[in-house]
C-alpha cells in the first residue's frame, strides 16, 4: 500500500512538473454590453458618430497593446465563412464597417479593427447560441430574492448605458467599468447562483429556450442556471479547440459581459491557461 501511495505521489508530481514547464496560453476576456443595442434613434447614441468612433478607436488601441495572435468573438463556428468573407472586404478597404448589416456590433467594431490592425487573418467564432433568455425566470417560490438582485443590477447598469447614449460617458469608460470585478461578479451571481433559490415555478412564455430540453419545474431556478451554464460550457469547449487547432498563445475573447464570470471560472481550472485582466490594458 505504501508503494502504491509513493507511486501515485511521484506520478502526480511528474504531471504537474511537466505542466509547470509548458508555455501557458494567455487569455483575456473583454465583456461588452452589446454595442449594436446602443442606438436608441438619437444622434448621440449612433455608434457611427464621429465621437463614438473615436471612443471605439481608443478602446481598440488599448486592447491591441495586449498583442493577441487570435481574436475570438461571439459568432458560432458555423458562421466562420460568412465572417471571413466580410472581413476580407473590410481588410482590403472594399467595404467599411457601416456598410455591413451588423457593423455596429463589437464583433466588427472591435474584433474586425483589431484583426486588421494586428495583421491577423480575421476573427474566430467561438459562440454557441441557444435561445436562452434572461426573461425566462419570472415566477416561483422565493422569486423575490432573484428579482431584487435583478433590479439592483438594472439600477446600476441602465443609468450608465443611458449616459453613453447621451454622450455623457464614453464607450471606453463604459466598457472599462463593465469589466471591473465587482460588475462581473454582480452579473455572474445573478445568473449562476441566486436563481437556485427559486423553486416550484414555470418559465415565462415571454422568454425563449430549447423546448426539447426536459425541465423539472420543482427546481425551476436550478434549471435556469443549467441552461446558461450549458451554453457557456460549449463556448469554453470552442475556445479550447480553436486554440488547439492553431497553436496560438495569446487570445482575446470579445463577448457579452454576462459570459465573462463563468468562462473565467472554467479557465482558472485549466493549468494550460493563464488569465490576463482586461483592466491591465484599459
Amino acid at each position: 500500500m505504501n508503494f502504491l501511495l509513493s507511486f501515485l505521489v511521484i506520478a502526480f508530481t511528474s504531471i504537474f512538473t511537466v505542466q509547470a514547464h509548458q508555455e501557458q496560453v494567455e487569455i483575456m476576456f473583454v465583456g461588452f454590453d452589446h454595442l449594436s443595442q446602443m442606438d436608441n434613434g438619437t444622434e448621440s447614441s449612433n455608434i457611427f458618430s464621429n465621437k463614438k468612433q473615436k471612443e471605439i478607436e481608443q478602446l481598440t488601441q488599448k486592447l491591441e497593446e495586449f498583442q493577441p495572435d487570435m481574436v475570438m468573438v461571439e459568432l458560432e463556428p458555423t458562421e466562420q465563412k460568412w465572417a471571413d468573407s466580410l472581413f476580407q472586404l473590410y481588410n482590403t478597404n472594399q467595404k467599411k464597417l457601416k456598410d455591413f448589416k451588423y457593423g455596429s456590433g463589437e464583433t466588427m467594431q472591435i474584433g474586425f479593427r483589431m484583426a486588421k490592425d494586428l495583421q491577423l487573418p480575421g476573427v474566430v467564432g467561438v459562440n454557441y447560441y441557444n435561445a436562452t433568455s434572461q426573461s425566462l425566470l419570472q415566477e416561483g417560490k422565493h422569486i423575490e430574492i432573484f428579482k431584487k438582485r435583478l433590479e439592483e443590477l438594472q439600477q446600476t447598469a441602465r443609468p450608465l448605458k443611458q449616459k453613453v447614449q447621451k454622450d455623457e460617458l464614453s464607450i471606453y469608460d463604459y466598457i472599462k467599468t463593465m469589466n471591473q470585478p465587482k460588475f462581473i461578479d454582480l452579473t455572474h451571481h445573478l445568473i449562476f447562483n441566486l436563481p437556485a433559490y427559486v423553486q416550484q415555478g414555470k418559465f415565462s412564455e415571454n422568454g425563449t429556450y430549447d423546448q426539447q430540453i426536459p425541465i423539472d419545474e420543482e427546481y425551476i431556478g436550478a434549471e435556469y442556471i443549467s441552461l446558461f451554464y450549458n451554453r457557456n460550457l460549449k463556448i469554453y469547449s470552442n475556445i479550447l479547440n480553436k486554440q488547439l487547432e492553431t497553436g496560438n498563445k495569446k487570445l482575446v475573447v470579445i463577448i457579452g459581459q454576462a459570459h465573462v464570470g463563468v468562462l473565467q471560472d472554467l479557465v482558472e481550472e485549466n493549468p494550460n491557461y493563464k488569465i490576463t485582466s482586461a483592466l491591465d490594458y484599459l
